[in-house]
């Protein structure tokens, strides 16, 4: 991304639906260079908020078929005249912090389709399953008019809960399973999702699948009842991606329930809160890269961390030791 991009002409392009452009926009919000953090500030200001699209937010263990899912999903939608943006978050290894990208191969039709964008990133050192700045990719996509966004995390865990904080409607999608696996699913992210799909209900695997859905809704009786939902939300469902069905059905419990939350405030009421909390994680993620600039701070910091290593003072002792300097020029 030069230096000397056109700020105004990109958002323009990005706003009329020119895919280079929202290409080259997504990758200008992705960047952690400062240079590119200010014109990714002024693009999103040029930008505006348009638009607001349905933004899903779709976890799910290893294996389970999110890409099958994704590229069905999608699919069904574009067919129905729908634009689809899928923000595809992969894992990053923790020691080059690459990572390979495959979405696009691995939803050869969907890439394909003039109605759908997929945009592969990663995570780099991000927790939460999603990366970085996938919230401001979120605000692209629907400058770029698209109608449905589907953000994919990494996978299943307790963090990719945070996925929750940037999008509408969480999906949680699930294999045949049961016992053990059942456990492993854990009650943070249980509470957090709207629908859950057990997926690969075809085959020898049907039954087990349906067998599979009863266990989930059956722990879904057993929490909490959200406020802001109507009768019978959340709830299970079975899906075979592969087979293209129960998409149809999982779609218009979707909907059913976005279009619930919209007409009783929720949605805003949740986007309001979102913004919050983001707001407050950018302001975290500001101190830190301020401390992480400040030469006195970093020599501070790499003398901590020598001497922990080294045995001679407690991570405790050493981390109190580097912040008091902080603590007392703020006092």
């Amino acid at each position: 991304m030069s230096k000397t991009t056109d700020i105004p002409a990109l958002a323009v392009k990005v706003q009329t639906g020119d895919r280079r452009a929202l290409a080259r926009a997504i990758t200008l919000v992705e960047s952690g260079r400062a240079d590119h953090r200010d014109q990714a500030l002024a693009l999103l200001s040029a930008l505006g908020h348009t638009k607001e699209a349905l933004r899903i937010g779709l976890s799910g263990t290893p294996g389970v078929g999110k890409s099958t899912f994704i590229e069905s999903f999608g699919l069904m939608l574009t067919a129905m005249g729908k634009r689809v943006a899928v923000l595809a978050v992969d894992p990053s290894s923790a020691r080059s912090g690459g990572s390979i990208l495959g979405d696009k191969t691995r939803m050869e039709q969907l890439a394909r389709d003039p109605n759908a964008f997929i945009r592969p990133s990663p995570s780099q050192t991000q927790l939460g399953g999603v990366a970085r700045h996938t919230r401001e990719a979120v605000a692209v996509c629907e400058a770029a008019g698209f109608d449905v966004v589907l953000i994919e995390t990494v996978g299943v865990g307790q963090s990719e809960t945070v996925v929750a904080q940037m999008a509408d409607l969480f999906v949680l999608l699930l294999a045949p399973a049961g016992g053990d696996e059942l456990q492993g699913v854990k009650r943070g992210i249980m509470e957090m999702a709207d629908l859950i799909l057990v997926n690969k209900a075809d085959g020898d695997l049907k039954a087990q699948a349906t067998r599979t859905c009863a266990d989930y809704a059956g722990a879904l009786r057993l929490l909490r009842k959200r406020a802001q939902d109507p009768e019978g939300f959340p709830k299970a469902l079975t899906i075979s991606a592969l087979e293209v069905e129960g998409l149809q059905t999982a779609w218009e419990e979707m909907a059913t329930l976005a279009s619930w939350r919209q007409n009783a405030g929720a949605r805003a009421q949740t986007r309001q809160e979102q913004a919050r909390y983001w707001f407050a994680e950018d302001v975290r993620h500001g101190l830190l890269q301020l401390l992480q600039d400040d030469p006195a701070h970093v020599a501070r910091l790499q003398q901590a961390e020598t001497a922990v290593a080294a045995g001679l003072k407690t991570p405790t002792l050493a981390a109190a030791e580097v912040l008091d300097p902080i603590r007392r020029r703020l006092q």
